[in-house]
């Protein structure tokens, strides 16, 4: 797995370092290997039988990839729980994986698939006894990994580090790289982001189009005392983030890492000059062409914006 390969965006951040850990280019396309890889080492350590267990997992989509390939290099059965928000192009890798790939179209409470996805999961291990669930909202092992890992390599690459901003899914990498920084470099400010319409960290439930980031429920290791602060990115902004980004850049990246990068614009004016500021993308775009890079995708979920209308607004945010 790759850890520390890093690329400048300073643009981001006018007269501060601005450094963005590219995530994409591990094996299994996004920070998501290293969870996959200490979820199952974790299954393996409870003495369970393998391969005859079967793990299952609720999963948006890159985790899913990233147990389908682990798995499948170890010869276990594998279930991902999603939803009809995954993007399609990982649906499919999941199967191509040898994965079974079960899709809830129930949504919950709170306007989304997650507990629904996991009310499913937790009526599989009722009938299937031999069915284990790795369960990344509630299991330390996620964290775990990314603070020996992922927080690790920021520190010893960039070194000093002023600002780290980081997505907030099911907060596995947000909270394992928090509890690095507060042990190694509490000068650190921990930032997270998450999306509009999350519930994660107390914010109103909402509808959300993009998976990745953001939950309709607040995973068990969610730990705000290690958090300096939050800052909710609308989706709407976080796709006009990824096509700047494309079409000025070259760099094509997927949604949770544009609403990371959106976060690092809002916040530019509050964060001191000279200061080294970190952030951290999940995926490249590659599995996003049909939803935040499709023009008739975007336009049905925010009307009266065309692919010209968000460029133009995120370069005109991003000069602000």
């Amino acid at each position: 797995m790759l850890d520390d390969l890093f690329i400048r965006a300073d643009h981001l951040a006018p007269g501060s370092f601005v450094y963005l850990k590219l995530e994409g280019l591990n094996p299994a396309g996004s920070v998501k290997l290293k969870t996959a890889v200490a979820l199952v080492n974790q299954a393996e350590e409870t003495g369970r039988a393998f391969p005859r267990t079967r793990l299952i997992e609720s999963t948006s989509g890159n985790l899913g990839v990233a147990l389908a390939m682990v798995c499948a290099a170890k010869g276990y059965h594998l279930t991902c729980v999603t939803d009809p928000t995954a993007n399609a192009q990982s649906v499919r890798l999941m199967k191509a994986l040898g994965a079974e790939v079960v899709v809830i179209d129930r949504r919950d409470r709170n306007g989304g698939f997650l507990q629904s996805r996991i009310d499913y999961i937790g009526e599989r291990l009722l009938r299937e006894p031999d069915t284990y669930w790795l369960n990344q909202y509630a299991n330390p092992a996620g964290p775990r990994a990314h603070r020996e890992r992922t927080g690790r390599s920021i520190s010893e690459t960039i070194g000093h580090v002023d600002h780290v901003f980081i997505g907030a899914g099911t907060t596995g990498t947000l909270m394992g790289c928090a509890e690095f920084f507060r042990q190694h470099s509490p000068h650190t400010r921990i930032i997270a982001v998450d999306s509009v319409g999350s519930v994660t960290f107390g914010g109103p439930p909402g509808r959300r189009h993009i998976p990745g980031l953001g939950t309709s429920r607040r995973p068990e290791i969610v730990d705000e005392d290690l958090v300096d602060e939050v800052v909710l990115v609308p989706e709407a902004r976080a796709v006009e983030m990824c096509r700047m980004l494309a079409e000025e850049r070259g760099l094509l990246l997927g949604g949770s890492s544009g609403t990371v990068l959106a976060a690092v614009a809002e916040k530019a004016k509050e964060i001191p000059a000279g200061s080294v500021v970190v952030a951290l993308s999940p995926d490249f775009g590659e599995r996003y062409l049909e939803t935040v890079y499709n023009d008739d995708w975007v336009a049905e979920r925010w009307p009266g914006t065309t692919s010209d209308d968000i460029a133009e607004n995120s370069r005109a945010r991003v000069r602000v």
